[in-house]
């Protein structure tokens, strides 16, 4: 199993940055990629990045090209998400998703992120 804790959710104004932070523990080697998603109230889950777990490979929703960077920090196990040039239609709870071999994917409880005009 795979666990995964999410950190660095808050409060910015437009324009600013935060980076978010995914941590995951117990048997990672069976990531495969780590996929963060984001939910605004009364809208579907989003897709905003992914990235192949011990490779450079990447994707990005097209409402965050260009202004997220997500990336691996393998001593830490943990997948960080940049954000820039936050806009206030990027307010959602942000969560992270591991895909593993063989297994369901697990997530991560969430993070508040809200951005004011």
């Amino acid at each position: 199993q795979v666990q995964l804790v999410e950190s660095g959710g808050g409060l910015v104004q437009a324009g600013g940055s935060l980076r978010l932070s995914c941590t995951a523990s117990g048997s990672i080697f069976s990531i495969s990629q780590v996929v963060w998603y984001r939910q605004a109230p009364g809208k579907q889950r989003e897709l905003v990045a992914g990235i192949t777990w011990g490779s450079d490979s990447t994707n990005y929703g097209d409402a965050v090209k260009g202004r997220f960077t997500i990336s691996i920090d393998s001593a830490e196990n943990t997948v960080n998400l940049q954000m820039n040039s936050l806009k206030p239609e990027d307010t959602a709870v942000y969560y992270c998703a591991a895909d593993i071999y063989g297994g369901p994917r697990s997530w991560g409880q969430g993070t508040q992120v809200t951005v004011s005009s």
